[in-house]
């Protein structure tokens, strides 16, 4: 039998990873429980979907849904695909993850797409994959009883297709397998188990050219308006043990538009704002409230929080950027990520800047915490994606 050490050690890693991901407050993060009201961030399985893969949208303060390019705009948007003249193309992201606190988590998207054109779409397939480094078990003694590298991975593929001039639309599937301990016996007849499930997305994207002319002599700009919408990971809730409640996927909803002004045949730039929230209930239920299914989870998102209309509003993340494009070679980028203190109070703003070749493109961004001691401290992150004809 397992010892009681142990036992809490999973637990521990747990919560590491369903709340400290994205929470600069975690311990807080299960409201109700811990009993500070006013910290009720919500918690999730595999929060590892939501963490932003590529440096482009990572310097945009993690914003990409109305903006997304090239093989990255997989995870964004795979409809933006649609829009792009390129034929095929491919990318490798990598981002040392909680660096600040742990120095073995790493989190790396590999994403690859095939546009058939106009009217035939798009087809695209992922694997990100999330290593959680070395776990070290010990018994009440304090000595080792074994080690154990803990893993997490998605496998997704999408199409998407052009439905008018402006509009396009598509699915994704996913594949999740989330092992964070094994098969471990805890005690009590409770043991730890890999947890699987199936997710989809539905995704949309929409924009139009024009020109802009403040007045009869200004000279007219060449302007670019889209949104798009995602929402993602509509699936089964998972169990990482064989007895108690299922955790619901990070089901979430992304909004988002975006504005790029071509000011000369050198110089563009774009703004972008978007809006997430996540499709899950506002809190964690106790062992008498009735289990919610996927459908009635996401429906009561919107009107459960026990803060009332200012809560939910609470709940909704927001990106604001900025990316200076110069001769289509040199990009510079800037943005403010903000969430509510009650729901994981992360702040921070980012700094990016990209050089683009003939088919690859090399991505950088930096993201700097607005409070000190922050588990997202100093996280960097590196793109190189390619894109032919």
């Amino acid at each position: 039998m397992i010892s009681s050490p142990i036992r809490v050690r999973f637990v521990a890693i747990l919560l590491l990873f369903a709340g400290l991901l994205f929470s600069s407050q975690p311990v807080h993060a299960q409201s109700g429980v811990s009993g500070q009201e006013s910290q009720r961030a919500i918690t999730t399985a595999v929060p590892f979907l939501l963490i932003c893969p590529d440096s482009r949208s990572g310097g945009m303060a993690e914003a990409g849904v109305a903006v997304a390019e090239g093989a990255n705009a997989l995870y964004w948007n795979p409809s933006r695909l649609t829009f792009s003249e390129k034929r095929y193309g491919a990318a490798i992201n990598y981002t040392p993850w909680l660096k600040y606190i742990i120095p073995d988590i790493n989190h790396a998207y590999l994403p690859a797409y095939y546009n058939f054109g106009e009217k035939g779409g798009v087809v695209g397939g992922s694997l990100t994959f999330f290593s959680l480094g070395n776990i070290q078990f010990t018994d009440e003694n304090g000595i080792e009883t074994g080690n154990y590298n803990a893993s997490e991975m998605a496998l997704s593929g999408s199409y998407s297709i052009r439905i008018t001039e402006t509009f396009s639309t598509g699915i994704s599937l996913r594949y999740i397998n989330s092992n964070l301990a094994g098969n471990t016996n805890l005690g009590g007849g409770i043991s730890t188990q890999p947890a699987n499930s199936f997710a989809g997305d539905i995704h949309g994207a929409w924009q139009k050219d024009f020109d802009f002319q403040a007045n009869k002599s200004a000279p007219e700009i060449p302007m670019r308006f889209a949104w798009g919408f995602n929402v993602s990971n509509i699936g089964a809730k998972m169990r990482y043990t064989d007895v108690g409640r299922r955790d619901f996927l990070p089901m979430n909803l992304k909004l988002g538009y975006a504005l790029t002004a071509e000011l000369d045949s050198y110089n563009k730039l774009t703004f972008t704002n978007d809006f997430n929230k996540l499709l899950v209930p506002s809190y964690i239920p106790g062992p008498t409230d009735p289990e919610k299914n996927i459908i009635s989870g996401a429906v009561s998102s919107f009107g459960d929080a026990r803060g009332g209309f200012g809560e939910e509003l609470s709940e909704i993340n927001v990106s604001l950027a900025l990316e200076y494009v110069y001769n289509d070679l040199l990009a510079v980028r800037g943005g403010y990520f903000y969430e509510d203190p009650g729901k994981g109070n992360r702040k921070f703003i980012t700094l990016g800047a990209g050089l683009k070749f003939k088919v690859a493109t090399l991505d950088f961004a930096y993201l700097a915490p607005l409070q000190q001691n922050h588990p997202l401290q100093n996280t960097l992150r590196f793109s190189l994606s390619f894109d032919f004809e």
